[in-house]
């Protein structure tokens, strides 16, 4: 393969992947507390030796996939009127226990469990400031639950919410639609501004997702109609070649 289809096949490497993240973001337009995610390309700059380029043409340019970044914007927000349901004004994660470790998540869908815990639809349990399980008693039947994420019932203080932010945000690994996993060490977010009856939702804008997908696609087919280009002409050569000194 010739110098210009190596760097054309970086170019549409970087647009599969390009392709490959927008596509999960548009699965999870609806998806509460989903955050989009952005690739960054930069381009590989190849020093050529003395004399294997033209002049001022001492450097080849590959495209790089250098990085995938997550949008922390916050989704729109919707009334629910579920007293569980809980919503994030600033920054930071609700920290949920599952069977693999504690996760991050912005889905603010909570709920009572069966063992008298607060958890999301999967049957996590929501985590507390101190890393533990909330529970509620079957006697706490009118739950409150203020802006510094403290849970009471008529009964009295039940606990606070913990709400987090990880040392590298950047670091998240993603885990299905809404949760996540911390590599690096997190700590309380001191305001969180819990909003009680709100779920947030996706950070996703269908309409500018959907370009994006279009323009990705764009580019791609115009790669690979140019890597097929300079394939044929080269072979042409290849059998003109081979015709003359026939």
């Amino acid at each position: 393969m010739n110098i210009a289809s190596l760097v054309a096949a970086s170019h549409l490497m970087a647009q599969e992947r390009s392709i490959e993240v927008t596509a999960m973001n548009l699965a999870n337009v609806n998806t509460p507390g989903f955050q989009a995610s952005r690739v960054q390309f930069s381009e590989w700059l190849n020093p050529q030796p003395n004399g294997a380029a033209l002049p001022g043409e001492k450097q080849i340019a590959y495209t790089q996939d250098r990085a995938t970044w997550r949008d922390t914007q916050p989704g729109t927000l919707t009334q629910t009127g579920n007293p569980f349901d809980l919503a994030l004004r600033n920054g930071g994660y609700f920290t949920v226990a599952t069977d693999r470790g504690p996760r991050l998540t912005r889905d603010g869908r909570f709920g009572p469990l069966p063992n008298g815990m607060i958890g999301n639809l999967a049957g996590d349990s929501l985590m507390d400031t101190n890393g533990n399980p909330l529970q509620i008693g079957a006697v706490d039947t009118q739950i409150t639950i203020t802006g510094d994420g403290t849970v009471s019932s008529e009964n009295g203080p039940l606990g606070k919410i913990g709400v987090v932010t990880p040392a590298d945000p950047m670091k998240l690994q993603a885990e299905g639609g809404t949760l996540l996993r911390a590599d690096t060490p997190t700590s309380q977010v001191p305001v969180p501004g819990i909003t009680q009856g709100v779920v947030e939702g996706s950070n996703v804008p269908p309409v500018l997702e959907v370009t994006r997908m279009m323009n990705n696609l764009r580019d791609y087919q115009f790669t690979t109609q140019l890597i097929q280009a300079e394939d044929d002409r080269i072979q042409s050569t290849i059998d003109k070649t081979l015709t003359t000194n026939s």
